[in-house]
């Protein structure tokens, strides 16, 4: 038995709180939670991402900010560990790369996230799995310039990524 074929058993199995609670360390949206929910049982890994990918569509401006909000900042160590408790192993080993920043790169980091977030209204979201923490502060420094429909819309498609990684990542 494969790993993925493991993990559909396992999500299928799960009654509908810990689905719920798996769901949403995934998403941070009750909305999509409550779809995914409702689709169950999935029939296969492609059913799954597939399903998971259109119940995004089904979610408001206001929907996704509130799946933002799971996420702590890039490289707010504190955040990670008082916050987000619930997803941190997941968040730090999603943001590794900034255990070995150097400090220009951090404060970097740290200045652009309070730029974006005054900026657009939310926090930078960036799936940042493989990628170095000078490349997390890269990708913010290229898409502060954007418009807030533009941003938005990359946002977005960040948070799917994300959700994506950690949907593999649910297992007993």
């Amino acid at each position: 038995m494969t790993t993925q074929t493991a993990n559909i058993d396992y999500i299928n199995s799960l009654d509908e709180a810990k689905a719920r609670e798996a769901f949403f360390h995934c998403s941070g949206s009750a909305i999509w939670c409550d779809e995914m929910i409702a689709q169950m049982p999935f029939a296969d890994i492609c059913d799954l991402y597939r399903k998971a990918d259109e119940s995004w569509k089904l979610l408001t401006k206001h929907d996704w900010l509130n799946a933002f909000k799971i996420h702590p900042k890039i490289g707010d160590i504190d955040s990670l560990r008082k916050k987000f408790n619930a997803t941190a192993d997941w968040a730090s080993n999603e943001q590794a790369g900034t255990a070995t920043a150097n400090e220009e790169t951090l404060h970097g980091l740290a200045h652009g996230n309070v730029e974006y977030e005054r900026k657009f209204g939310y926090i930078f979201i960036v799936c940042a799995t493989g990628k170095s923490a000078q490349e997390m502060l890269s990708i913010l420094q290229q898409r502060l310039p954007n418009n807030a429909a533009t941003e938005f819309d990359i946002a977005c498609g960040e948070q799917k990524k994300i959700t994506n990684l950690r949907l593999g990542k649910i297992t007993p």
